[in-house]
């Protein structure tokens, strides 16, 4: 499944590659939004761990349809 992920903030590029390699990436209105196939809960929540971890807000998780 797709999902979309929406970040408060603009993380810079070594934050992206370094931290979540396997999403792709781009800012809208002062928000990081991270689109990429997330294969079974256990990617999902540990993709949240990441964030978590570096202290990103997350202000909207959805599932895509395409």
């Amino acid at each position: 499944m797709r999902y979309e992920i929406r970040v408060a903030g603009a993380m810079t590029d070594d934050l992206l590659h370094g931290g979540f390699p396997e999403l792709e990436s781009f800012v809208v209105a002062g928000q990081t939004v991270l689109v990429g196939r997330i294969v079974d809960e256990a990617h999902l929540y540990g993709l949240l761990a990441r964030f978590q971890a570096l202290g990103l807000r997350i202000v909207e998780l959805r599932q895509r349809s395409d």
